[in-house]
């Protein structure tokens, strides 16, 4: 018998959403992560789906909104389901139309009841009847405009003012407000089994809303339903993914027969990218630091049809003491990051990140770079590339890459890349608010010959 089968699911999504968000704020677990698991688990149908996926999202991207509206309400120390739980209840009262605020209240009180007892059912329900007598809190005009952004984008105060001080105070609530949005779901075409007009025929068959995508030749957006589950997705045509991830391997611009290195290649995504850009020929040298993670580029390339990607579990910031030196055509570095690009997917992401963690990162991206220069043919490109929007992390980063080799030719993306995109001396910058994607960088080097 499946697991799914096994478990019994009582339908009270509620109760599930607050048992991953409680598991998020204890435990600093990966809400993305947590939900997926909750759905497979119970085999949740579309509509269970959707909420739990919306109560989950929607009440961490605007839990610092939340509290803010709660502070006036409460009164000594909360435990933490119970803080959840009213977090929770707000979320609906204010943000969701579709839900009666008198239902969302009777609700929190009968899962208040089973959690805990009387009293504290009685303290949900005073607290919760009050917020809809007296309404959403008024953010003070006394506040700074850091101060005010942060509280109603929900974004931490030093995130708001680093970003205002990178891109400008606009653009930084732009950002901000952007991260707050539902992501679209895309799919990238598997070119090696078929073109994207067949995709979308096949996704159309099958009851998909479907759109080509106007930014990246590869991408399909999904306007309705889950593409994992297809049969388009089943069968290797497509691979879930983001616009902006797809932007480095349009960078890198592999062709059939090349030597090429993903250095940070888990779960494959961009592997995968790569060996159908190249037809399947040629070779793909894909490593990560954890070796569960490496299994997973297997998996993926097994699903596509690609046997030209080769696998390894390696810290590659040591690779040119076991791989010969310039032997490879084009290296792609998609180093660890911030992943501040990445918040309207991972929403507890600008909770759990510090500034000073940010500084750190650095030094291991440069390192990263470093191996790659080593390890690049004379004449092969190498794209550097991050999913975070944090200059530091990225322009910062790559200048000083290319000062300490200035033998390197920095490669103006803007020739060979989508039109009006937010270029930056040929480097590409995208922001969450640019076209619906997520946040990435991407840069290109050339070795001279």
């Amino acid at each position: 018998m499946s697991r799914k089968k096994e478990k019994r699911w009582d339908g009270n999504v509620r109760d599930a959403a607050l048992s991953i968000l409680l598991s998020v704020e204890r435990d600093q677990a990966y809400s993305n992560l947590l939900l997926n698991r909750t759905i497979e688990t119970y085999g949740l149908d579309d509509k269970d789906r959707s909420l739990l996926t919306e109560l989950t999202y929607g009440t961490l991207q605007h839990r610092m909104t939340l509290d803010y509206h709660l502070e006036p309400l409460v009164r000594g120390k909360l435990d933490d389901w119970v803080r959840e739980l009213l977090r929770l209840s707000v979320y609906q009262i204010v943000y969701l139309s579709k839900i009666p605020p008198h239902a969302a209240v009777n609700e929190a009180v009968e899962i208040a009841k089973r959690r805990g007892h009387k009293g504290i059912a009685s303290l949900v329900n005073g607290i919760l009847r009050s917020f809809l007598r007296k309404g959403p809190r008024e953010i003070g005009s006394n506040l700074t405009w850091e101060e005010r952004t942060a509280v109603e984008t929900s974004h931490p105060e030093w995130m708001i003012r680093r970003w205002a001080e990178q891109y400008g105070k606009e653009t930084a609530r732009e950002m901000a407000l952007a991260n707050n949005e539902p992501p679209i779901q895309t799919v990238r075409v598997n070119r090696t089994k078929a073109t994207r007009e067949e995709v979308l025929d096949m996704l159309g068959e099958e009851g998909f809303r479907a759109e080509p995508s106007p930014v990246v030749q590869d991408a399909v957006r999904i306007r309705g339903g889950n593409a994992a589950r297809s049969r388009a997705f089943r069968e290797g045509f497509v691979t879930i993914q983001d616009e902006s991830s797809m932007l480095p391997v349009m960078a890198l611009d592999p062709g059939p027969g090349m030597s090429v290195l993903d250095m940070c290649a888990a779960p494959g995504g961009k592997t995968t990218h790569i060996a159908e850009r190249m037809e399947n020929t040629g070779e793909v040298r894909a490593f990560d630091l954890h070796p569960h993670k490496v299994k997973l580029i297997g998996q993926n390339a097994a699903r596509l049809g690609l046997d030209n990607i080769r696998t390894g579990s390696a810290d590659s910031r040591e690779l040119a003491g076991s791989l010969e030196p310039a032997s490879f055509d084009r290296i792609l570095v998609d180093a660890p990051c911030s992943g501040l690009g990445v918040i309207r997917r991972k929403p507890d992401i600008k909770y759990s990140k510090s500034e000073d963690e940010i500084g750190r990162l650095p030094d291991i991206q440069k390192s990263l770079l470093e191996e790659a220069y080593q390890l690049l043919k004379p004449g092969g490109l190498l794209v550097y590339s991050t999913c975070t929007v944090d200059r530091e992390e990225n322009r910062m980063t790559a200048e000083a890459f290319l000062e300490a080799h200035p033998d390197l030719e920095r490669v103006d993306l803007r020739k060979s890349m989508p039109e009006d995109l937010r270029y930056e001396d040929g480097m590409l910058q995208v922001l969450p608010q640019d076209f619906g994607g997520d946040g990435f960088f991407v840069a290109a080097f050339r070795k001279p010959e």
